[in-house]
């Protein structure tokens, strides 16, 4: 993969019960589901957790978790 073929989306979450958005690249995205599915919860539920134990915006505490939990694999 080159890094051109890595692209930020934009994307709509609920959290709290409130809307906003975050913006992560597309491989983030697609791995921080396959965890919620491997936890079993939904995604909203997962992007929840990360946000109640942030330091930084969101969108970087994504990453972060990804990161985390990929290298625990």
């Amino acid at each position: 993969m080159k890094l051109s073929d890595s692209n930020i989306k934009k994307r709509s979450i609920i959290i709290d019960g409130h809307a906003t958005s975050v913006s992560v690249e597309n491989e983030f995205w697609l791995e921080l589901k396959k965890i919620s599915q491997t936890k079993k919860i939904s995604l909203n539920a997962l992007i929840q957790e990360i946000d109640h134990g942030r330091r930084g915006g969101l969108s970087s505490a994504i990453r972060l978790y990804v990161l985390a939990e990929v290298s625990k694999k």
